[in-house]
């Protein structure tokens, strides 16, 4: 493994077990319980925001921090679906009925899709010019 690949781990956020579960793993679960049709539109719109505002906030933190490829892109998707669901449970963004549906699934699908599919195509850490790995 080079030096700058090394540096990089040591700087990603995801290589920290705590990190990782207050960062993303709760906010996940807490998505995942909020969905649940027993929560209130009020309730579910608050945890789904925060959650994925959370998740958004911490991968572009780990994009500039380490370089982590996937944080590029799933950073700003998480955040698009924060802001998506806010604008739906104001009315801002009709979805219709299924709204909180189409919402998860393209959460899920995405952030899937975001966080596999870059690394296994461009590696896991960028790499600038010079051949050092990102910060």
């Amino acid at each position: 493994m080079e030096s700058g690949t090394t540096t990089c781990k040591s700087r990603d956020i995801l290589s920290s077990p705590w990190h990782a579960l207050v960062l993303f793993w709760l906010p996940v679960a807490a998505i995942v319980v909020a969905g649940n049709a027993a929560f209130g539109s009020n309730l579910r719109a608050i945890v789904w925001t925060v959650g994925l505002g959370t998740i958004g906030t911490a991968c572009i933190v780990n994009a500039f921090r380490c370089g982590r490829v996937h944080c590029y892109l799933s950073g700003p998707y998480f955040l698009l679906m924060a802001l998506v669901t806010l604008f739906y449970r104001l009315g801002v963004l009709p979805l219709g009925r299924n709204g909180w549906n189409l919402i998860g699934l393209a959460t899920l699908v995405g952030g899937i899709a975001l966080c596999c599919l870059p690394e296994m195509f461009l590696g896991k850490y960028r790499r600038v010019r010079n051949g050092d790995s990102a910060r």
